[in-house]
């Protein structure tokens, strides 16, 4: 049996391996003791190899898809290995061979997969084309059948991979990843990505003569990925890949790009703090069904350039938001019962993909026949309750399905089928005349156990002797101890009880091998049964799956249209210019978690290209400056926007420097970090980007801070031409407006009142007069004497720069190989030197201290020194 193992170990490589035994799993050697940590498994021995004992742990067969959700979620892979043999037949060792390959972008089974994410795996492949480089990225979703290549710069490929977010990547041996995403690494020798070698599996699996069939004749480091992609995931099923019937070229300039940093600022999916809620993705959550939760996501990660395919989608929510609010007394809405009818469709998407890949459980195509019979009432309301625009009366052709799809669910899946086949009970009754015999046979055994046991008590005279059956020892003939003398001689003893003997008769032995093969046919009839079924329904699995895509984007869009009525959100103008202008706007996750929000508008236009922010910290600047970006992606998903109204012109990308963070295992300091992503925005970003920039320069000297804030601010109004938000603190930058054209002024309210400072989260034209950071101080909870101290600081420091050249720093350019004399620098004038005196006295005074008689005596003798 060792040896066995060791075999097929070698096969396995460096995945765990899942050796069945019985009714368990078992591991050996390391696989053992790794698993035995990870799952907290008893680590045992048996055997002895080189007269050591064999580490082993083990899991039982029912519990693993428990096991596997865990080991998998720890990046693990493993390798699954099942009897094929028969134990009954079988001399030595039953055949045992590797049936699967699970990894973290290969799952396919329901209850290893989030409902409402993607599992998706990725392959990439540097290629040197000439003299330029290009990266070649292809990805699949297994749970859907998606797969999908791209070509990039290497410079983008980070931007690429957290927005196709796979949760593993392949990559070639010799090539490293830097990759700071979060998913497993699975590296594979060169050979596998052979350009040759790719165009042969392709053109094999998808039986076309060249890949320029997908627009993929230009693209020979997409091929390389895209086949080496396709290797391993066939690998990895003991089923072909049928339900992979195309590859999809994404073209770069199809989506507005979002760097990593800003997917994460923007928190689209995640929290800063890596949480789940509340995001964008959470809030506009309002899908019944998982596949819509994921398009959902999706869309949300992938905003369009394009107009036409985002006024198509707002066409279709602004249709499902007529009916709704056409009358407002109307109890329910076209959109109410669309939403009725979606909620009780199960994951279409993912059962019609295990249905090719023959690994779909009779309850999940049980709920599917029910799903089925549910369509026709759901293309019924999308043609009749709504005004018909192009994309629902397209999704609505997409909803019917042939007939004999239909049919043969409902006539071969039992009404409440058993959880797996070999359980039995998958078939219904009258599908099948063979197994309706068998099922008779094997259960209605009855009428005959009742004629056997009167028979036999008459025939005995044993009054209480009884007929029975049970899992182990079969059926049997029970006689209490008292009566045992009575017993017939044909009569053969099978057990002997405390007080009873158990035999067993010619009779009875006849009927119960005849009743027990019945079962076991009866058994394996279904099983094959269950398998034609799948035969029958496979060729209609590319069907399916366009269906259940129409239904993610029904359940998408009447998400979007029910979000939208809740909160009153409204359809923005689309223009190809590049400018957002706003009315009105909040931010659509805050205004969900406080009881008013102040709205607010914004205008960016060629003309007005940037916004200079100013205010007190806590006043709303990151708000605001994060609402008008997520308004403008929004936007382009086709989704409408919290605010009053708005226009939004064509992005190309969405750049964000918010907040501050550090890389101390890479070496890089919080402001070093804000530099680099500084750089990337200068490098990267055009007349047709959205830039957010937040507190630039905070992280060195004042003078230092400033001059680089003034020059990244001017860089990017002179040359970039972006589309800006720029917040700071550095008041003396505010005179850019005056100085550049396209720049303008505004700041966040904020006013003093007798309980502290009060923030209005207004934005008003103009500058800030103040940063208030010590009231905000004051407010965190800030000691009372800290603040004091704070305040006279501040009052010594703003009278002393009266003197300082910082107003002016950018007033005239310096002058070279000149030295300003000593003599030059004024002296303090007399009235400063009193202030300066002052001062002084006060910051040597502690109030705590002083008795009231005390405190106004002193007060008298300031007067008296310093008039």
């Amino acid at each position: 049996m060792m040896r066995q193992y060791l075999t097929l170990k070698k096969q396995a490589g460096k995945h765990l391996l899942l050796y069945r035994m019985g009714d368990f799993y078992e591991l050996f050697y390391d696989d053992a003791e790794r698993a035995a940590r990870m799952l907290n498994l008893t680590l045992t021995k048996r055997g002895s190899s080189a007269g050591e004992p064999i580490p082993m742990a083990g899991v039982p067969f029912h519990s693993l898809e428990g096991y596997l959700a865990r080991l998998v979620a720890l990046g693990e892979s493993i390798a699954i290995c099942e009897q094929i043999g028969d134990p009954a037949t079988s001399k030595g060792p039953v055949e045992r061979q590797i049936v699967r390959l699970v990894t973290p972008g290969t799952l396919t089974d329901d209850a290893l997969l989030p409902a409402k994410a993607d599992r998706l795996i990725a392959a990439m492949w540097h290629a040197r084309l000439g003299r330029e480089h290009r990266v070649g990225l292809a990805w699949m979703n297994l749970a859907n059948g998606s797969f999908q290549v791209t070509e990039c710069a290497p410079e983008m490929l980070e931007s690429e991979l957290y927005r196709v977010a796979p949760a593993e990547l392949l990559h070639a041996e010799k090539q490293n990843v830097s990759s700071q995403l979060d998913c497993t690494l699975s590296s594979l020798p060169d050979w596998h990505f052979e350009l040759d070698a790719a165009n042969r599996l392709l053109l094999k699996h998808f039986e076309i003569d060249s890949v320029a069939s997908f627009g993929m004749a230009d693209m020979p480091a997409a091929t390389c990925a895209a086949g080496a992609l396709l290797y391993y995931v066939s690998q990895t099923q003991s089923q072909a890949l049928s339900h992979i019937q195309a590859i999809r070229v994404d073209q770069a300039g199809e989506y507005v790009v979002l760097d990593p940093v800003t997917r994460k600022n923007l928190e689209l999916t995640r929290t800063l703090s890596g949480e789940d809620s509340p995001t964008l993705f959470s809030t506009l959550d309002h899908c019944h069904t998982p596949m819509g939760s994921r398009l959902l996501r999706h869309w949300l990660h992938h905003p369009l350039r394009d107009n036409a395919e985002v006024l198509a989608r707002q066409q279709a929510i602004a249709a499902l938001l007529d009916d709704a609010q056409a009358d407002p007394l109307q109890v329910r809405t076209g959109l109410d019962a669309l939403q009725q009818v979606l909620r009780r469709l199960p994951d279409v998407e993912r059962i019609a993909t295990r249905i090719a890949l023959r690994s779909v459980r009779p309850r999940e195509l049980a709920s599917l026949r029910d799903a089925l019979a549910q369509l026709p009432a759901l293309v019924a309301v999308l043609q009749t309750s709504f005004v018909s625009t192009g994309r629902l009366e397209h999704l609505a052709k997409l909803l019917v399905l042939p007939q004999a799809l239909s049919d043969c669910l409902a006539q071969a899946i039992a009404p409440e089928p058993a959880l797996q086949v070999r359980d039995g009970g998958v078939i219904a009754q009258g599908f099948d005349e063979e197994l309706d015999t068998l099922r008779r046979l094997a259960s209605d055994s009855g009428d005959f156990l009742l004629e056997l046991e009167a028979r036999e008590r008459t025939r005995t005279g044993i009054p209480n002797l009884k007929v029975e059956y049970n899992r182990v020892h079969g059926f049997f003939i029970e006689v209490s101890k008292g009566q045992a003398d009575k017993v017939p001689v044909d009569y053969r003893r099978r057990q002997t009880l405390k007080n009873a003997e158990r035999f067993i008769t010619p009779e009875l032995k006849e009927w119960e091998d005849k009743v027990l093969s019945a079962k076991d046919r009866s058994l394996a009839r279904e099983k094959w049964l269950f398998e034609q079924v799948l035969d029958v329904l496979n060729p209609h699995v590319p069907a399916l799956s366009e269906c259940a895509r129409a239904l993610a984007q029904v359940d998408v869009l009447a998400s979007l249209a029910e979000h939208a009525r809740r909160n009153d959100w409204v359809a923005p103008e689309l223009s190809s210019a590049p400018e957002i202008t706003i009315e009105a706007g909040r931010h659509p996750v805050v205004e969900n978690s406080i009881e008013r929000f102040t709205p607010n508008d914004c205008e960016l236009t060629p003309a007005r290209r940037m916004l200079l922010i100013t205010g007190p910290n806590m006043g709303g600047k990151s708000t605001y400056m994060r609402q008008v970006a997520l308004i403008a992606l929004l936007a382009r998903t086709g989704s409408f926007v919290p605010a009053k109204q708005a226009r939004i012109g064509e992005l190309d990308r969405i750049f964000t420097r918010i907040g501050a963070a550090d890389d101390l295992a890479g070496g890089r300091s919080t402001f070093m970090m804000e530099m680099t992503e500084t750089a990337a925005i200068l490098a990267a970003s055009t007349s047709q980007s959205l830039v957010l920039m937040d507190e630039i320069g905070r992280g060195t000297s004042t003078y230092d801070g400033l001059a680089l804030a003034w020059a990244i601010a001017h860089r990017l109004l002179s040359h970039n031409l972006s589309l800006t938000l720029f917040a700071t603190h550095y008041f003396e930058i505010t005179r850019l407006a005056a100085q550049v054209e396209g720049a303008a002024n505004v700041h966040l309210a904020a006013t003093d009142s007798a309980g502290g400072i009060v923030f209005l989260h207004e934005v008003r034209p103009g500058p800030a007069s103040r940063s208030y950071g010590i009231q905000v101080a004051q407010r965190a909870g800030i000691p009372a004497s800290v603040i004091r101290h704070a305040t006279r600081e501040l009052a010594q420091l703003e009278a002393q720069g009266e003197s300082t050249p910082q107003l002016d720093l950018f007033s005239a350019p310096p002058v070279e190989d000149t030295v300003e004399p000593e003599a030059s620098v004024p002296a303090p004038s007399e009235q400063l030197q009193k202030a300066l005196a002052l001062h002084e006295a006060f910051a040597s005074i502690d109030p705590d201290q002083l008795s009231p008689r005390e405190a106004h005596a002193l007060l008298y003798q300031l007067l008296q020194d310093h008039a």
